[in-house]
C-alpha cells in the first residue's frame, strides 16, 4: 500500500514538473530575443563626445529645452571646463552617472530578459539597471538611487502572441546627474521622470530603439530622443572591462579638482589655482 502511494506521488510530481516546465517554456516564447552586444549607434561628423540626442552634438548643440536658469548652468559648466575644471559633471571623478547618462552606451550594453525583471548591464560608470515587469505597483517610498526605480510593461503590439515592446517608467533619483560630459544639467530637486519605449527595429533587427522622454523641472517641456543601439554580429563578442578609478588622474579635494601627474605629483588644472589646504600635515623640514 505504501509502495503504491509512493509510486503515485512520484508520478504526480513528475507530471507537475513536466507541466510546469512546458508552461515556463511556453511563457519564455512570449518574450523578444534581445541577446547579444548592443553598441551606441554613432552618427558621423558630430563634434565632441557622445551626446544624449545622438543626432546632435553634445552640450549647447543638443538644443535642450532648458529653462533660462539651467541654460545658464550649462554655459557656466562649459566655461569652467574650458579653464580646466570639471564643470557640472562630477562623474569624471568616479561618481556613478545614473539616468539618463548610463544609457549612453559608452561601452556595449547587454539586455537580459526574464519574465519578472529585465536587466541592462552597463559596465562603465554604472553597473546595471533593473526594470521590474512582474506587475508591481509603485512603492510608497523609494530609496533614491542614481539609476532610479524602473517599472516596465511588456506589450504585444503586432498581436502575434509575442511581446515586441517594453514600456518603462523610471523615478526615485539622487544626484548630481547630468546628460553628458559638458554638464548638461537635470534639476537639483532630482524629481526627474523618464518614460521609455524599447523595441527592435522592424526593418533592421540589428537596431534597437530606446525612445526616451525626460520630464524634469529644468526643462520647459518634456524632451524626447530616440537612442539607437547596433547589435554586434559576432555571437562571441568580446566584453571589455572598465573601471573609472583605474588610471583616473582627476583628484577632487573640497570644491577643487586637481590633476595627478605621471610622476605622482599633484598639479593644478586651472591657471593660478591655489593648492589644497595642508593644515593637517606637519611642515616639511629641510
Amino acid at each position: 500500500m505504501l509502495s503504491r502511494v509512493w509510486i503515485t506521488a512520484v508520478a504526480l510530481a513528475a507530471a507537475l514538473a513536466i507541466t510546469s516546465g512546458r508552461a515556463r517554456a511556453s511563457d519564455d516564447t512570449k518574450y523578444p530575443d534581445w541577446t547579444g552586444q548592443w553598441s551606441r549607434f554613432a552618427v558621423r561628423g558630430l563634434p565632441g563626445q557622445p551626446s544624449h540626442d545622438q543626432t546632435k552634438a553634445w552640450g549647447l548643440g543638443q538644443q535642450a529645452p532648458l529653462t533660462p536658469e539651467y541654460q545658464a548652468i550649462l554655459e557656466a559648466s562649459i566655461a569652467d571646463q574650458a579653464k580646466g575644471g570639471l564643470g557640472n559633471f562630477p562623474t569624471t571623478s568616479g561618481r556613478a552617472a545614473g539616468m539618463p547618462h548610463m544609457m549612453m552606451a559608452f561601452l556595449p550594453l547587454e539586455f537580459v530578459v526574464t519574465p519578472n525583471t529585465t536587466y541592462i548591464l552597463v559596465g562603465m560608470y554604472d553597473h546595471y539597471r533593473r526594470i521590474f515587469t512582474d506587475g508591481r505597483d509603485w512603492p510608497k517610498e523609494i530609496e533614491p538611487t542614481y539609476a532610479g526605480y524602473s517599472i516596465g510593461r511588456w506589450i504585444d503590439g503586432d498581436g502575434t502572441g509575442r511581446y515586441d515592446l517594453l514600456e518603462v517608467e523610471t523615478r526615485g533619483f539622487k544626484g548630481p546627474r547630468a546628460y553628458d560630459e559638458t554638464g548638461l544639467p537635470l534639476h537639483v530637486d532630482d524629481q526627474s521622470i523618464f518614460k521609455e519605449r524599447i523595441y527592435r527595429d522592424k526593418a533592421d533587427p540589428n537596431i534597437l530603439h530606446d525612445e526616451m522622454t525626460t520630464i524634469d523641472h529644468a526643462l520647459t517641456r518634456p524632451w524626447t530622443v530616440d537612442k539607437k543601439y547596433v547589435r554586434n554580429a559576432n555571437p562571441r563578442a568580446d566584453w571589455p572591462e572598465y573601471y573609472i578609478t583605474e588610471s583616473n588622474a582627476q583628484v577632487v579635494i573640497g570644491k577643487e579638482n586637481y590633476f595627478l601627474s605621471a610622476d605622482g605629483l599633484l598639479m593644478p588644472t586651472k591657471k593660478n589655482q591655489a593648492p589644497p589646504d595642508l593644515k593637517y600635515f606637519n611642515p616639511t623640514r629641510n
